[in-house]
């Protein structure tokens, strides 16, 4: 379906009984919302599952750039806002997890559960955000792609033929949508906000992840008191990507721990 939000519209994908407790989840910058597929199957039964492409990603629509951060939380905020969500486990990566971290600052009755992964409350630096804005604008987003591969996986999986799938993503995507992705994570930084979050927490890291390494993850999440940190030793950027038994096995045991289902389920084996 198409959500509008201010003109723009949003692509969102809904499975599961509507009265169903709700998850959400968010992707990274270059990817959409197919970066689940695997986890999905997964999960236990009795989940509504929400996912939705990005501005300016997948079948979303890209309006002009830059975008800003407050854009890209409104934008969640709209779809939870026309899906009757309230009280969801929103799981959201790289990007996706500091939407996640601006809706619970802007709409706490909306989220009652975070998984974080491989995303912090500033990524990067504005000038690093910048060059990579210049460099697609000027040479194009193929001419990074190599070393967007390197930093998204571990040296396992880099190179492998599993890797194409999510090169031809990356690929696919709207270069303008990318840029104007880039110059919201650019200006963001969530420190002091994210430091007063008060609501269950996980985050999971890639061992090998050149984007958010795991200090970086594990230094944002215990700004949230209680909160959980998980490390995937041999993922990288996107261990939903590179070990979804392994991301769902740590997803559904948090699902389980905050009681985010109303009653007992059998959780698949992973």
């Amino acid at each position: 379906m198409m959500i509008d939000r201010n003109g723009v519209g949003l692509h969102v994908e809904v499975s599961g009984p509507d009265d169903a407790p709700t998850v959400m989840f968010a992707h990274s910058l270059g990817t959409n919302l197919h970066l689940w597929d695997a986890v999905l199957p997964l999960l236990p039964a009795g989940l509504r599952i929400i996912r939705y492409d990005s501005r300016g990603h997948g079948q979303s629509d890209v309006p002009g750039g830059p975008y800003t951060m407050g854009q890209l939380v409104s934008d969640a905020e709209a779809i939870c806002d026309q899906l009757n969500v309230s009280d969801c486990l929103f799981v959201g990566v790289s990007v996706g997890g500091m939407v996640a971290q601006g809706l619970a600052i802007k709409r706490p009755d909306l989220i009652r559960a975070m998984v974080l992964s491989s995303t912090a409350t500033k990524i990067g630096t504005a000038q690093m955000w910048q060059d990579r804005i210049a460099a697609v604008n000027t040479h194009g987003l193929s001419s990074m792609a190599d070393t967007i591969m390197q930093r998204w996986f571990a040296r396992d999986f880099f190179g492998t033929p599993a890797m194409a799938k999510w090169l031809d993503m990356l690929m696919a995507m709207p270069e303008q949508g990318y840029v104007a992705t880039c110059a919201a994570i650019a200006g963001t930084d969530f420190y002091t906000p994210t430091s007063g979050l008060r609501m269950p927490v996980l985050g999971i890291a890639g061992g090998q992840d050149g984007a958010t390494p795991p200090d970086l993850v594990s230094e944002t999440v215990d700004l949230i008191p209680g909160s959980q940190f998980s490390l995937m030793w041999r993922a990288g950027h996107l261990p939903c990507a590179e070990d979804p038994e392994g991301f769902a096995a740590r997803l559904n045991q948090f699902i389980a721990d905050t009681g985010h289902l109303s009653e007992a389920v059998d959780l698949p084996q992973s």
